[in-house]
């Protein structure tokens, strides 16, 4: 049979479009063609299926030789494609079965030797696998990624014989995985080590307990980092979905996988736009990807151009990004807790310490202008992170640990949970108003804060969203005047930015 189909799977974002490999063997001078929009590592695989078949002891057919990928318009990229181009080539030049192929995908990129090897996007691929009633045979390690979507038919082959002898004879079986992961060791900072700062804490119990986004500014050394750091010991644990998410994102990534572990992100104040939201030609993940169900944490925020954190305020209201270009359009998800920290001047003090008064108003407001109002907007906690007396530096006692802050946390997120399905950062509309409903008290309480900072509908809905977790978190059922005044007090911008 000159002809033999078999099929495999793209990578385009987070999805795993089909690719139907068509291998045709003619008679004439020996070729090897690959049409179908193939890019550089797609083309170079005629070397190595080549030297993968010879040295599986097979016959390379003396002749022409077509394999097209179809559909013929979506570009193909990667190593992947190898192990379902040699079997169509077999298939084709009956070594092999080629009835058998129909029922099976095959994701893995050819060693010359013709041993397999993992590539990226090994789940997304399983998950339509399994949506197509198919087989996905894969390396052992792409192999045991994939077998965590549930009802998933994965098999494992560590070489192109092995395929071949599983096709042949059907006495032998190729390797079901079986992959029980165990959560990634959770050796997170501990909140002991942050002496004072109670407000700071309180804060970063607050943003844990609701996922808010969460700005500290304060002079240099002052611990705003170090709170940072410690946000993913406390918050909630991931359940089944959100991990096979975070999954998902590392399987297209290449990002080794760390089951059941929420991912922390702190990219350099030099990154670029693309580097935070992703691009380029084939677009890739950046990021607020990465950081997906997890955390992304911008130290020295003031020293990031402007440009670079507006690109954020889209994904911080959508909690995903669709990157554009002229060939196609990728969706990645981006639902990540953004926490802050930054100085309040240049040279890094207070606008009324002695220390900055080399620099005047203008320089100072020059320097904060850096962070445009709607992209602040968008922070639902601002708090001052002041410096120490030395008396607490040195004193003796021993703060709060972060079990101890985390199982108050996860009281308050199945409180959440069983009110309302979701975080209270989530709320809106009919939602909000019905979860965070306000007494006449309140409601005058907050009007008049309202007026007086100006605040915008945008503040005004995250300001109840975040008085609605201070009220989880002292295990209230409405929302009261003490949790609207902590509320407005985790809003300190006008500290920072001089208004009143």
């Amino acid at each position: 049979m000159p002809l033999a189909v078999t099929y495999s799977r793209a990578h385009i974002g987070m999805e795993a479009p089909l690719v139907t490999i068509e291998a045709h063997l003619s008679s004439g001078l020996p070729a090897f063609n690959i049409v179908g929009l193939p890019e550089a590592a797609v083309r170079e695989a005629k070397d190595r299926v080549r030297s993968a078949i010879l040295n599986s002891q097979f016959d390379f057919p003396n002749g022409r030789i077509t394999v097209n990928m179809a559909p013929a318009d979506l570009p193909k990229q990667g190593g992947q494609f190898d192990l379902a181009i040699a079997l169509g080539i077999l298939a084709a030049s009956e070594q092999i079965d080629a009835a058998k192929l129909t029922q099976y995908e095959w994701l893995g990129e050819l060693a010359l030797s013709g041993h397999l090897r993992k590539g990226p996007g090994a789940l997304p691929a399983a998950i339509s696998c399994l949506r197509d009633r198919r087989v996905l045979v894969c390396s052992p390690e792409n192999a045991q990624e994939a077998s965590l979507v549930a009802n998933a038919s994965v098999l494992a082959a560590e070489h192109l014989l092995q395929v071949a002898r599983a096709l042949k004879d059907d006495q032998y079986r190729l390797t079901e995985p079986q992959f029980q992961p165990e959560a990634a060791p959770a050796h997170y900072p501990d909140l002991r080590d942050v002496k004072g700062q109670q407000a700071a804490r309180r804060a970063l119990e607050i943003a844990a307990a609701g996922r808010h986004n969460l700005l500290y500014f304060g002079p240099p050394g002052t611990g705003k980092t170090l709170l940072a750091s410690r946000l993913p010991g406390i918050l909630p644990p991931l359940n089944d979905d959100e991990a096979l998410e975070i999954a998902a994102v590392q399987s297209v990534s290449g990002v080794p996988l760390e089951w059941r572990r929420r991912p922390y992100r702190a990219p350099h104040h030099t990154a670029s736009a693309a580097a935070l939201i992703g691009g380029g030609s084939v677009p890739r993940p950046g990021e607020v990807t990465l950081a997906h169900r997890g955390v992304l944490f911008l130290d020295e925020l003031a020293e990031f151009p402007r440009t670079v954190l507006d690109v954020l305020r889209e994904p911080l209201e959508s909690h995903e990004v669709c990157i554009s270009r002229a060939a196609k359009q990728c969706t990645f998800p981006a639902n990540f807790q953004l926490v802050a920290a930054m100085n309040p001047s240049p040279g890094g003090y207070a606008a009324d310490d002695p220390r900055s008064h080399r620099y005047n108003a203008e320089q100072i407001q020059k320097y904060l202008s850096r962070l445009s109002g709607p992209f602040l907007d968008r922070i639902d906690l601002h708090i001052e992170v002041p410096s120490l007396p030395k008396e607490v530096l040195m004193a003796n006692e021993t703060p709060e640990d972060s079990a101890t802050v985390r199982q108050r946390v996860i009281a308050a997120w199945n409180v959440q949970m069983t009110r309302q399905g979701c975080a209270n950062s989530a709320l809106t509309g009919k939602a909000l108003e019905q979860h965070a409903m306000l007494g006449e008290s309140e409601f005058q309480l907050l009007d008049k804060a309202m007026d007086k900072l100006g605040l915008s509908a945008r503040a005004y809905h995250r300001l109840l969203r975040v008085a609605r977790t201070i009220a989880d978190l002292n295990g209230q059922n409405h929302i009261d005047r003490q949790a609207i005044i902590e509320a407005l007090n985790c809003r300190q911008l006008e500290k920072l930015t001089g208004r009143q």
